[in-house]
């Protein structure tokens, strides 16, 4: 461990030196390794981190996630170069769904809006009338007048949990999570039945069952401010292990235990310090997104932002 942390440690300052060099900035998911959330400039939410880097003077944005959070940075930061580490970190739920699928979808359903989680392609973004995050999905279609029915993309399981919340006709695309559809009612048991006091918090993207017998839900940045602000003292945690690292460093008093040892993201774990210093050095993997895709994708962006 000695010799990973010293390693840790020179990849580190190799970054910080080329990140200055090619004035970039360093975002991090909270999925990520946590030595790669220990170089970034700021870790959270997908849509949260893009919405930061927008507003930076950086020249280089370096996403630490999979590709379509890179592409929500290029979407809302076109004239920065953004480089996502690993090419290959993709998302099996954004894959489940496709621009020309929902455009059929959308001839079924002519009169219904789409509402778009942001985990998805540019190109589904673009095909989408608004989108959401796991924190505001509920808002989002709140906002939407209810003679209109709604077809949700890709997740059922946020799109059950957002149509339980609002009452609200859904259309739900069958997609969903493959990390957080491991867990199980068996799993929130056990884990329960072992820490009969903690408070147990899950993602939405998790199955209903699951989702039904939890204290709360919330998205990954909502279950940091909640463990952060409640007087509660143990946590049992339903979502990607990542988040273990930022929840323990924030509430270092606190104790949190993994609901199951299965919510491991293999994409969220592909990037390493070695592809962020390599992506620095190299200015490659580069992400882009078609400007007449950008632009649509980007009114489904701002239509959400403008949801009060």
């Amino acid at each position: 461990m000695a010799d990973n942390r010293r390693g840790f440690s020179d990849l580190a300052e190799e970054i910080t030196e080329l990140k200055k060099k090619r004035n970039a900035v360093i975002l991090a998911h909270l999925y990520q390794r946590p030595e790669v959330q220990d170089i970034a400039d700021f870790t959270g939410d997908s849509l949260g981190l893009s919405q930061e880097a927008a507003q930076t003077d950086a020249d280089v944005i370096v996403f630490c996630g999979v590709h379509f959070m890179a592409e929500t940075a290029a979407i809302l930061s076109p004239r920065k170069t953004v480089l996502l580490p690993e090419s290959n970190a993709g998302c099996p739920m954004a894959d489940m769904v496709t621009a020309d699928a929902l455009r059929e979808k959308k001839k079924e359903f002519p009169d219904a809006v789409v509402v778009c989680y942001v985990n998805s392609s540019a190109d589904v973004k673009a095909e989408s009338d608004i989108c959401c995050t796991s924190a505001n999905a509920v808002k989002v279609v709140k906002s939407i007048p209810e003679h209109n029915r709604i077809i949700f993309v890709p997740d059922k399981n946020l799109g059950h949990y957002v149509g339980l919340q609002t009452g609200r006709e859904i259309i739900y695309w069958p997609g969903y999570c493959n990390t957080h559809d491991k867990l199980t009612v068996s799993d929130i048991q056990k884990a329960k039945n072992a820490h009969p006091g903690a408070v147990v918090m899950v993602h939405p993207e998790c199955r209903p069952e699951v989702v039904a017998l939890a204290d709360e839900v919330f998205s990954t940045s909502g279950m940091i401010k909640f463990a952060n602000d409640n007087g509660g003292r143990e946590y049992i945690i339903g979502t990607e292990i990542g988040i273990l690292h930022q929840l323990q460093r924030r509430c270092p008093d606190k104790k949190f235990f993994m609901a199951s040892n299965k919510l491991i993201c293999p994409n969220m774990k592909a990037t390493t310090l070695e592809k962020v210093k390599w992506a620095l050095q190299e200015m490659h993997p580069r992400i882009t997104v078609p400007e007449a895709v950008r632009e649509k994708a980007l009114g489904a962006v701002k239509r959400m932002i403008a949801v009060k």
